[in-house]
């Protein structure tokens, strides 16, 4: 096995063994924060014959926050006013981030061997990118 191989499974393990615990009620940006850099590592540790595992897991990544985004949405919605306008603009670069986020899983799934560690850096700031203006959002959405 190849060494830098090595820090992936342990990534990896790991994480599976999170997604296996019980979900908190209430998760905090916070967490949303520490899950999408420890995804973006992920992602990044995956090599080409581990193609589907790394799709498999930034759909699966994607889903948990197009759920969080959701929430934030439904919150929105209640909003009235200057808030509201406010809440709304940030959903709206909310959807833009998911959508690539969603582009850039399509691309890591159509990746060949020699576009596989731009697919996987693409899909890795995306979501990076994704989960910070969530960030952003829900600590705006708490004031």
């Amino acid at each position: 096995m190849r060494p830098h191989v090595i820090p992936g499974m342990v990534v990896m393990i790991g994480l599976l063994t999170i997604a296996a615990l019980p979900v908190p009620a209430q998760t905090t940006s916070k967490d949303v924060s520490q899950k999408a850099s420890e995804t973006g590592q992920a992602i990044k540790d995956y090599t080409v014959e581990k193609k589907d595992e790394a799709v498999a897991h930034a759909k699966k990544v994607t889903a948990d926050l197009e759920a969080k985004i959701k929430e934030l949405e439904a919150q929105a919605s209640k909003q009235t006013g200057e808030i509201k306008a406010k809440s709304q603009a940030q959903i709206k670069e909310l959807r833009a981030k998911r959508t690539k986020a969603s582009q850039k899983v399509t691309e890591l799934s159509r990746a060949t061997k020699a576009s596989w560690e731009k697919a996987k850096e693409g899909f890795a700031d995306a979501y990076r990118d994704l989960a910070s203006a969530y960030d952003k959002a829900a600590a705006e959405f708490k004031k």
